[in-house]
């Protein structure tokens, strides 16, 4: 039985007091083979899951969580119980997925969105691409944190709440401990897999509800484009009970203004134009509501969102200028008490630190050199090593503060930053694009890690594991997650695309928008761009979370409203005061961490199946087509209209119950607690 965390884990240290970790000792197990193999495995399982669910809602769950309670659930496999400092290993190893998916869905499925893929000589160069700017970037961005740890985990200790790194160093000490929520999280994955596959690839029932089964509701949207929709998978219910009441109802809020105010304004006006109305190619009276949101609402919601962006950085600009200060003290401090230093608080060497940057660049401009010439290498290798470093500790402020990474706002400005320079340059068209959205993509991941890495630090931090070990096999998960990630995106563009109704990679299709207007010709909707961009001041001056506001009217209602769903169960489960109220809330977490783990992790074997061509093998609802035409003795030909007709109907139906009954049973679950 391990003890638990010294007293002063939380508080500031007083003059003179020194903060001893829970295994200070020399000769405890740490890099082992398990915890090295078993880091890698998380980080291949995590890449696929976190990169579906974030290409699907725009948002990436944390995965630092769920794998620090299966690392500590693995150990009971083992004769001789894995150590604390072994499961910090797994936990660091295997959380490099949710960072690198996170830098690399925002930017490089813009290159399908786009149809750059001719960019590239074949399929595996493309690949190559991916993986290379997602590892160069994962790799800067913590040889730009290294020189910053000791100040954010020591010397601000206790001054900052660092919120998903307390989560995971609770969870870890606690199975230290002996106890354990393993159970309940696989138990979640499988209820949550299998319910969302069944929903997704088998359609027993149609995972998505819009009600037009009810006459009031097909009568509201004929008269005014107005579709209550639902999509009720588990994972997206997991990640609203994540997220919480108040975040996930400001994001329905900005879905509300879009579905409900906006699509009808523009109907009830546009209908009487009997030509199309830009950006639109066919007049809005023929237009149904999907047509509507995308052609005119979601660019309204780019504005916003970009304007959420900007509004991000300029609040930022405090942090930046201090964290600026203190980090350049840092990076040129002389150690001289260094190798006097305890294990747990020794580093890699400031040489070796320099070098790895210095080996980075070189492989960045070889890489950027190979895809255009040295002058448009030399330009993007500048541009990212200074905005990386720029927003490094910018981000590691905003992980140890609120445990949200503002990185879609600072991409968004390289994008702008890179695209300008370029164009300038005299590069442009799908060859500037390509490289404009790598460099994108070196930038946003660099700091996405940097954001991730100071989490897994302060880990190592309170329970005493060694930051350099941690540093070294941090390059493993970029590595494996980086080769990954490539595979993912192009399997699921092949699959649905990021256009579709199951995947609309948001963050992508934004910054798609805003590299085609400004480096081509076409035409640029800036009235639609100003009107989100009013909304979104509108709603700061309101002191209303804006990028999540934004990012609700830019998604459509049906992936937001389980989320709304999700968070009032997270009410309802934690209402009350004291121990048993925590419990239940804790418990409601691991559950909803398996909901989202095993809903993503079986919606990418959906795509795998799909990409097979064996999707449709096991397709319910397309053999219920095939057996009503023959039924009403109509040709097979039909049989795709009548599994629609099915699924849109009787599907529905079964999917309100299905979707009530997985309700029920989260609920009663996450209550059910031991005094």
């Amino acid at each position: 039985m391990g003890k638990g965390l010294p007293e002063n884990a939380y508080t500031p240290l007083k003059e003179g007091e020194k903060y001893i970790p829970v295994m200070p000792g020399d000769n405890v197990p740490e890099v082992t083979g398990r915890s090295v193999l078993w880091g890698a495995i998380m980080a291949a399982l995590f890449t696929f899951a976190a990169g579906y669910l974030g290409l699907k809602v725009g948002q990436v769950f944390e995965a630092a969580i769920p794998i620090a309670i299966l690392a500590v659930g693995i150990s009971a496999l083992y004769r001789r119980k894995s150590t604390l400092l072994e499961n910090v290993i797994i936990q660091s190893i295997g959380a490099a997925s949710g960072v690198i998916v996170a830098g690399a869905i925002f930017t490089t499925p813009a290159i399908f969105i786009l149809q750059l893929q001719n960019q590239f000589p074949s399929s595996i160069s493309l690949l190559f691409a991916i993986a290379v700017s997602a590892f160069l970037g994962g790799a800067l961005g913590i040889f730009f944190l290294i020189p910053l740890r000791r100040y954010f985990v020591a010397e601000m200790h206790g001054k900052l709440p660092f919120p998903e790194a307390t989560a995971t160093t609770e969870i870890l000490v606690a199975g230290e401990k002996g106890g354990s929520g393993a159970l309940v999280l696989v138990w979640s994955m499988l209820i949550g897999g299998i319910y969302d596959f069944i929903a997704g690839t088998v359609k027993l029932w149609d995972e998505f509800i819009d009600f037009q089964w009810i006459p009031f509701m097909k009568t509201l949207n004929e008269k005014a484009r107005m579709v209550l929709k639902l999509d009720a998978v588990a994972s997206l219910l997991g990640l609203g009970y994540i997220v919480g009441l108040r975040y996930s109802a400001v994001i329905v809020a900005g879905s509300f203004l879009s579905t409900f105010v906006m699509i009808p304004l523009i109907w009830m006006v546009g209908r009487h134009v009997g030509v199309p109305i830009p950006p639109g190619e066919i007049p809005i009276s023929s237009m149904n509501e999907v047509m509507l949101f995308k052609t005119y609402v979601q660019k309204i919601g780019i504005g916003a969102i970009a304007t959420a962006g900007f509004i991000g950085i300029l609040k930022s600009l405090p942090i930046m200028y201090k964290s600026f200060s203190l980090g350049f003290k840092e990076i040129f401090r002389k150690h001289t008490e260094t190798d006097n230093r305890p294990r747990y608080d020794t580093d890699l060497k400031m040489s070796t630190i320099i070098i790895g940057i210095i080996t980075v660049l070189i492989f960045m401009w070889i890489f950027f050199a190979s895809l255009s010439n040295a002058k448009i290498a030399t330009i993007g290798v500048i541009i990212a090593f200074l905005l990386a470093f720029l927003f490094t500790t910018v981000a590691a402020t905003a992980i140890a503060i609120v445990g949200t990474n503002p990185v879609s706002g600072m991409t968004l400005v390289t994008l702008i930053i890179t695209s300008l320079v370029l164009v300038y340059a005299g590069l442009s068209g799908g060859r500037g694009m390509v490289i404009a959205l790598l460099i994108g993509s070196v930038v946003c991941t660099a700091l996405s890690v940097a954001g991730g890495f100071i989490t897994d630090l302060k880990i190592g931090y309170w329970t005493g594991a060694t930051p350099r070990n941690q540093e070294r096999y941090k390059f493993l998960g970029l590595a494996i997650a980086s080769i990954l990630i490539g595979i993912v995106i192009m399997i699921l563009n092949q699959s649905y695309g990021f256009t579709s109704r199951e995947l609309q990679a948001p963050q992508a299709n934004l910054m798609a928008a805003l590299i085609s207007s400004m480096m081509s010709k076409q035409p640029v909707p800036w009235l639609l761009y100003g009107i989100g961009a009013i909304v979104a001041v509108l709603v700061e001056m309101s002191k209303v979370p804006t990028l999540a506001f934004a990012l609700g009217m830019y998604l459509p209602l049906e992936l937001n409203l389980p989320l709304l769903v999700g968070g009032f169960i997270s009410y309802l489960v934690g209402k009350g005061k004291g121990e048993i109220a925590k419990k239940r809330r804790d418990k409601g977490t691991l559950i909803a961490s398996g909901f989202i783990a095993g809903g993503a992790l079986m919606g990418v074997v959906g795509a795998f199946l799909k990409f097979l061509n064996v999707s449709e093998k096991i397709d319910y609802s397309a053999w219920k087509g095939r057996a009503l035409a023959l039924k009403m003795g109509l040709p097979l030909e039909k049989a795709s209209e009548l599994a629609d007709k099915w699924l849109n109907s009787q599907g529905e139906i079964i999917s309100v119950i299905a979707f009530s009954l997985l309700l029920i049973f989260f609920y009663v679950y996450a209550r059910r607690v031991k005094e």
